[in-house]
């Protein structure tokens, strides 16, 4: 089979699985796309370096259309809460420049290793933690919605992913959101999160040699679109399982990826 076609087939697999991903659990993805970027991009040559890097602000820039058209279906079933979203938003774009401008300095395998640790304690969290069934609870100190904000923009920004998978357990569980009301309202800090990343990729990227074609700075255009084109659909059909499925359901699923996301982060399945 023709490389090129190969890689559409490959790229359209995943941009269909992150999509509904994005939609159901509030997730950017971005745990699925970096891998596989990352090995067809090393299969046409580019330094190893320089292939992570674009696999990480490819990932964000896929993100932005994904969030937003999961946004936009959480937010039509009032599970955006916009008052909490404020004191995320710009935190978090803020955050993501920072780590963006972190990775195009170092390599960054401390920090993938760090980060699977954290999700694996996450997960085991979540199983034993209980998300409330309503908002009455939710917390009201906004300096806690500052900081979180900013480190799920650093985490997004260190690792090319929207954050959901750490921004989830710590709504439900700290900030006390509803698990439905968490996932709608993490979609738009993750797009608030790659909009800065991807501005933060796109300038470190100006001018670096070995970049494959057709890419602006770290962003490569040709995955991008390949990648768009399925995920942003697929992202309102995971709106609609997400508001047909009982949040214990949905809650299960986000233990598991969790686990699969950890395992893989730490090196278990290289």
């Amino acid at each position: 089979m023709d490389p090129f076609i190969f890689s559409v087939i490959v790229l359209a697999l995943t941009g269909s699985v992150i999509g509904f991903a994005s939609g159901l659990l509030g997730l950017g993805g971005g745990f699925l796309m970096v891998p596989v970027q990352y090995w067809l991009l090393s299969t046409l040559g580019i330094d190893p370096t320089t292939a992570i890097r674009v696999s990480f602000g490819t990932s964000l820039a896929v993100i932005i259309p994904t969030a937003l058209s999961s946004a936009w279906g959480h937010h039509c079933r009032q599970c955006v809460l916009t008052r909490h979203l404020s004191l995320m938003a710009v935190p978090a774009f803020l955050g993501a420049v920072l780590g963006s401008v972190i990775v195009a300095h170092t390599a960054g395998n401390l920090l993938t290793t760090l980060f699977g640790v954290v999700v694996l304690v996450s997960a085991v969290t979540m199983l034993f933690g209980k998300a409330p069934v309503t908002v009455q609870g939710i917390s009201e100190n906004r300096w806690q919605y500052v900081l979180w904000g900013l480190i799920f923009g650093i985490v997004s920004g260190l690792l090319g992913i929207g954050g959901g998978i750490i921004m989830i357990p710590v709504m439900t569980l700290i900030l006390r959101f509803p698990l439905h009301q968490a996932i709608g309202t993490s979609a738009v800090v993750m797009l608030a999160a790659s909009v800065g990343g991807v501005i933060s990729y796109i300038i470190n990227g100006l001018g670096v040699s070995g970049l494959p074609p057709y890419s602006v700075g770290y962003v490569n255009l040709v995955q991008w679109l390949v990648l768009i084109a399925v995920s942003v659909p697929m992202a309102q059909i995971g709106v609609r399982a997400a508001h047909a499925l009982p949040a214990d359901r949905i809650k299960q699923v986000f233990i598991v990826v969790m686990v699969i996301v950890g395992l893989d982060m730490i090196g278990i399945f290289r």
